[in-house]
């Protein structure tokens, strides 16, 4: 065998190696990361939050009251809660909410107040889709679902109270 075939036939080789051994990292990382993410436990957060651990998609929950509008915070502004990271505007906000979180967090941990009244479901939210019923911050799939949690505010909360209450115990 010539030397230049063995080393074509030594870097074939090593190619082929390193694909197989990147291959059987990257099924044990993804296995392993299956087996925890659908271990018991992670099933339910009491608060909707994103894969990294940040309430309600990273929205500022104090923005809602103060000014009325659904606002994006910023990860220098955080506050740790509940078991999740919430996000503010402002160090202003922050400082409201570490003061008195459950005068601003949204009801049922920022699940969909619709659902919660329905099925007793925590489902998604759409972080923009939002309402403030009696001081307290109800969030929604779309505009329209928070429209009509409105029209029956009263029966609607109760339901979702009481299924909350359900859930949360489980």
């Amino acid at each position: 065998m010539k030397r230049k075939e063995v080393r074509i036939m030594t870097k074939v080789y090593f190619t082929s190696l390193s694909r197989t051994l990147t291959a059987a990292i990257l099924g044990f990382l993804t296995v392993t990361f299956l087996l925890n993410w659908t271990a018991t436990g992670n099933a339910f957060e009491k608060i909707n939050q994103t894969f990294w651990g940040v309430a309600i998609n990273g929205y500022d929950t104090v923005a809602y009251h103060t000014e009325g509008r659904a606002i994006k915070g910023q990860r220098k502004y955080s506050h740790e809660w509940n078991d999740a990271k919430w996000y503010f505007a402002s160090a202003e906000n922050r400082d409201l909410f570490a003061a008195d979180p459950e005068r601003y967090a949204p009801q049922y941990g920022g699940y969909w107040a619709g659902s919660m009244a329905a099925t007793g479901k925590a489902a998604g939210v759409n972080p923009e889709a939002w309402k403030i019923i009696d001081g307290e911050l109800f969030l929604h799939w779309d505009q329209k679902g928070g429209e009509n949690f409105v029209v029956k505010a009263e029966s609607e909360v109760k339901k979702a109270d009481q299924n909350w209450g359900k859930l949360i115990k489980e």
